[in-house]
């Protein structure tokens, strides 16, 4: 079922990154990332922040990092095109967290960006999916995964199925989905401070980047660059002497 959603709607179910159709920025011309921090003083840490996101991943520290449990049961219940990504929103009363420093932090969204944001020794991924948690501090957590091109993602299959042609657009997902073989099943990663990658770019984002990639047809990927029409990645940031452990 597919339904046309207001606004106000969508800034309610876009919980930070991906969100904002009232807002004017763009992956491209007058309103690109180059110019985010110059549209709107709210925004003017994209242009000033120390600590951005997405970083190319050159180097890391030896950090012995706590395995990433997940809990994921429940999968998400619509899919958005917003005009800048398509994003998956959770159910009422979810149950999707992880665990992460001892703490629990609740899946708010899922999203999607083609070609890859963050990069890894200056490679670019086909594409990168940021899974945003909130713990009750109101901390943010983005997992993020990379895919590469090659066989077909059985579990994206069931989303791009439900993929809503036009901006503004939400679908409902009706079929089950297993968020965690949308995760590779080796769940070593890079740890690194950072932002949200869409204005405001608000900072003191922890980003967790899968070490291992997953796969996407070309198909797939097709689909997600015709219904966007356009590239949807911010250019890596300076990483301004943060360091990336592991």
């Amino acid at each position: 079922m597919t339904r046309r959603i207001g606004k106000a709607a969508l800034l309610t179910l876009s919980i930070m990154s991906a969100s904002g159709y009232a807002s004017h920025w763009s992956y491209e011309g007058e309103d690109a990332p180059e110019h985010w921090g110059e549209l709107d003083e709210a925004w003017k840490t994209c242009r000033t922040g120390m600590n951005q996101s997405p970083i190319n991943i050159d180097s890391s520290l030896k950090a012995h990092l706590n395995p990433l449990v997940t809990h994921y049961t429940d999968g998400p219940a619509t899919l958005i095109n917003n005009g800048h990504t398509i994003q998956a929103g959770e159910k009422i009363n979810t149950q999707d967290s992880i665990t992460l420093d001892g703490k629990k932090w609740m899946l708010q969204q899922f999203h999607f960006h083609a070609p890859s944001e963050n990069t890894v020794q200056g490679k670019t991924y086909a594409m990168e999916m940021h899974l945003v948690h909130k713990n009750d501090e109101g901390e943010i957590a983005v997992v993020a995964v990379m895919f590469e091109q090659g066989a077909a993602n059985p579990q994206l299959e069931k989303l791009w199925r439900a993929m809503p042609a036009q901006p503004e657009e939400s679908t409902a997902i009706t079929e089950h989905l297993d968020l965690d073989h949308l995760l590779p099943a080796d769940k070593t990663y890079w740890r690194f401070s950072g932002s949200l990658t869409t204005p405001p770019c608000s900072e003191g984002v922890t980003w967790i980047v899968m070490k291992h990639p997953l796969t996407l047809s070309a198909t797939q990927l097709e689909k997600f660059r015709h219904t966007l029409h356009h590239n949807n990645n911010r250019p890596v940031q300076s990483l301004h002497g943060r360091i990336v452990v592991e």
